[in-house]
């Protein structure tokens, strides 16, 4: 069966069954609220909720943060906090945040709060491993109350104004003992990207009182992926979910150019009776990765995948669910950028509950947003796409593996780790 509370320990960092004494041996930590968010539309008010309620300190990371009304929005927000008394510290990327006008980064500062950059852009010269590592997550944590994880940037979630669809996306609202586990590596982000010295964790968590939440119902883990201690722990957790999987497996994924363990494990689930459902963005956004994705296609549709491209708007989510209660959503693709050279953050639910709601979501979406890729159609497609589609992929696999690193054995040889950011 799918892992559970009793078989994580592997995929999740020592530091977070360290800091949740709950969870003991285990990847999992119980008693937690976890609630989905969709869209901007849910995502943004709850998070400034959260922030009106802050009374110590407020962590922010997000790989884009835009100049628009929704940055402005979450700006002033942070804003009343510090004149509460709140400490705020943010962390954008500096190529994800590259847009972000330095009068803005400038006032933010001038309003107390402690804005840092993960690195500079990438340069459009070179493929050096450094500058191709971005910070991918989003994350926010305020206090040691509540803390959200998923894929949603502050960004309007609309691609243009006339667009009347949000960007598709998930993120999670978390409330219980896993919260300290979100908030320590949040701190300990911040640490690195200002450059100064970590401090214990039982001496962060000192400074501010317990939560007073009662407790929730549900198991959940929270798993990161960086270039030193988790190189792998979010594709390995999605891999050992596949290859135990018994009923259903349902992956939206807003970029899906999946290594050949992923593929192979894919196939093999639909081989053993298995439905596996792919939810993949239909709107070109990245033309390479767009048509590198589909020259994998047919291998998919041969095993009896059922791949459904999304039209109603730009998919962004990044989300999955397994045998009705195993269930992910974070900033995480399956793609070599998020696999093998981001910061990336998910959380891991295992929960018929919460499975349920993300699963029926997903579904409605499938049926009434999106449009299914037939095999047999897919054969009849033109010479001119089926060329286009493998030169895109054959570059794609040659820029990947020339940035160094072996796509399909998850392995990365460079050895430099958050110290060195």
């Amino acid at each position: 069966m799918i892992p559970t509370a009793n078989d994580m320990a592997v995929l999740t960092s020592p530091g977070a069954a360290a800091s949740a004494a709950p969870a003991g041996k285990s990847g999992f930590v119980p008693g937690n609220q976890v609630t989905l968010l969709q869209n901007g539309d849910a995502f943004f008010p709850a998070i400034v909720q959260a922030f009106d309620r802050a009374r110590y300190e407020i962590y922010l990371a997000t790989y884009i943060y835009a100049d628009d009304a929704t940055g402005r929005q979450i700006a002033v927000a942070l804003k009343r906090a510090v004149l509460r008394g709140v400490r705020v510290y943010v962390v954008i990327d500096g190529y994800g945040s590259s847009d972000l006008p330095r009068p803005m980064r400038d006032q933010m500062r001038k309003d107390g709060i402690e804005l840092r950059v993960f690195r500079p852009g990438i340069s459009p010269w070179t493929l050096r491993r450094k500058r191709l590592r971005r910070m991918h997550r989003k994350i926010v944590v305020v206090d040691r109350e509540i803390a959200f994880v998923g894929g949603i940037n502050i960004v309007d979630d609309r691609a243009s104004a006339s667009d009347m669809a949000p960007r598709y996306d998930y993120a999670v609202a978390v409330e219980g003992p896993l919260v300290d586990v979100v908030r320590n590596s949040a701190v300990q982000l911040w640490s690195v990207v200002a450059r100064k010295a970590i401090r214990s964790r039982a001496g962060r968590n000192a400074e501010l009182p317990v939560s007073t939440f009662p407790g929730g119902p549900m198991n959940a883990a929270f798993l990161l992926r960086d270039n030193f201690r988790h190189r792998r722990d979010i594709e390995l957790a999605y891999l050992r979910a596949i290859n135990q999987a018994h009923t259903e497996i349902i992956l939206a994924q807003a970029y899906f150019f999946p290594g050949f363990k992923f593929r192979h494990g894919l196939v093999n689930a639909a081989n053993r009776g298995v439905k596996v459902v792919l939810l993949l963005q239909g709107k070109v956004e990245n033309f390479l990765e767009h048509y590198a994705r589909r020259a994998i296609y047919g291998n998919l549709l041969d095993a009896g995948i059922e791949i459904h491209e999304y039209h109603k708007s730009y998919l962004h989510a990044k989300v999955a669910v397994i045998d009705g209660h195993w269930a992910t959503v974070g900033s995480s693709n399956i793609d070599p950028f998020s696999l093998l050279l981001a910061y990336e953050a998910n959380m891991v639910v295992d929960d018929q509950g919460f499975g349920a709601a993300l699963a029926q979501r997903l579904k409605i979406s499938v049926a009434s947003d999106s449009q299914q890729i037939l095999a047999v159609n897919w054969k009849q497609q033109p010479m001119i796409v089926r060329f286009v589609s493998w030169l895109c992929y054959g570059l794609l696999r040659l820029m990947t593996e020339i940035s160094g690193y072996d796509s399909e054995n998850g392995r990365d040889n460079d050895l430099t780790d958050l110290k060195d950011p």
